[in-house]
């Protein structure tokens, strides 16, 4: 498919959002341009959709957004063994800056597709639940809430984001047994929207914007603000009460053995 030249500019989110060091000290979602000879040259680095980078890009016609990650995995979300060595100060910071990405996603003014090339775990997938729509590859690729498995509980901000696309009982189901699932199945069940071949993820999430983003934009905007609303709250939830419950089970003996057996010290 040939891509319209720039008074349609598509914006690529880079989606590496497994957190190395480096990004743990900054979890911010990166902005890439996709210019008309098809390089991609990064741009900015974006806290919010409020930011002024992010006004300059939709001043200058960008009109989509697509969350892409590697072919293998698309996102393992945060990097429990850096968070392992992080005070409660540096853990505080670090889940403050994902739910600060998540929401940039959510409060997006214009949509958003992930395009799911890979495995799409944990943190990963909280970030394409946050999306307009979600592509993934067909095959043995697997999408999913695990944080029970590894010994987290997981936060009613992100449980509401898969309850409310399959459900109160499905989602306790998938969630309380940290269940990864088939890309097929999560088709089948609504998290997934649309299946592709996995050379053609990007390409689909691609085609979907263009006939999204073909509706008139004022009132398309004002709508999805609406119909989005609960997603901003759900993750406008992740403080306070929320946050001090997930760090008293961060730091529960059995949760520290969990993660120390999975994670041990090199």
């Amino acid at each position: 498919m040939q891509l319209d030249k720039p008074q349609r500019l598509y914006v690529f989110l880079a989606a590496f959002f497994c957190v190395t060091a480096v990004l743990a000290e900054f979890i911010g979602v990166k902005i890439f341009a996709l210019e008309a000879t098809l390089g991609i040259a990064p741009l900015v680095r974006v806290r919010s959709v409020s930011d002024p980078d992010v006004s300059m890009l939709l001043d200058n016609g960008a009109t989509g957004i697509v969350l892409s990650g590697g072919t293998k995995v698309f996102s393992g979300g945060l990097d429990v063994p850096y968070l392992l060595g992080c005070d409660e100060d540096g853990l505080c910071a670090c889940w403050s800056r994902f739910f600060d990405a998540a929401r940039a996603l959510a409060k997006s003014p214009i949509p958003v597709a992930a395009a799911i090339s890979g495995h799409n775990p944990a943190g990963g997938c909280v970030l394409a639940l946050c999306c307009d729509y979600r592509v993934m590859a067909e095959g043995p690729f697997r999408i999913g809430l695990n944080e029970t498995q590894v010994g987290l509980a997981v936060p009613e901000a992100i449980q509401y984001l898969m309850r409310r696309i399959v459900g109160a009982h499905r989602a306790e189901r998938l969630i309380v047994a940290g269940a990864m699932i088939e890309s097929a199945q999560a088709h089948a069940l609504g998290i997934i929207d649309e299946l592709a071949p996995q050379e053609a993820v990007v390409e689909t999430a691609l085609a979907w914007l263009k006939s999204t983003t073909a509706l008139p934009q004022g009132p398309q905007r004002i709508s999805r603000a609406i119909a989005r609303a609960d997603i901003v709250q759900a993750l406008d939830g992740f403080a306070g009460d929320q946050m001090e419950q997930f760090l008293k089970g961060w730091y529960s003996e059995e949760t520290q053995r969990v993660l120390q057996g999975l994670f041990p010290k090199k």
